[in-house]
């Protein structure tokens, strides 16, 4: 689903059953706005392959980061 890549913050995923391929655990991912179709439940990740797809918020948890880090990340 190719959408508009508006990041909201980063998470961190914590579970990837059903989607080895598409998510590593304990990787760092870009968590983009939900859109007005978005099933309760779930988030909108950058995963491996680049693009944006739904994936159940309980695979991941927030996390912040230090500004460098912050721009480390925005810069890929």
């Amino acid at each position: 689903m190719k959408t508009q890549k508006t990041s909201t913050g980063y998470v961190v995923c914590i579970e990837n059953t059903g989607y080895p391929v598409s998510l590593e655990t304990r990787k760092i991912y870009r968590a983009l706005r939900p859109l007005r179709d978005t099933p309760k439940g779930y988030i909108r990740i950058i995963d491996e392959s680049g693009e944006d797809y739904l994936y159940p918020g309980e695979f991941f948890a927030p996390i912040r980061l230090t500004p460098k880090v912050k721009n480390a990340f925005s810069a890929v």
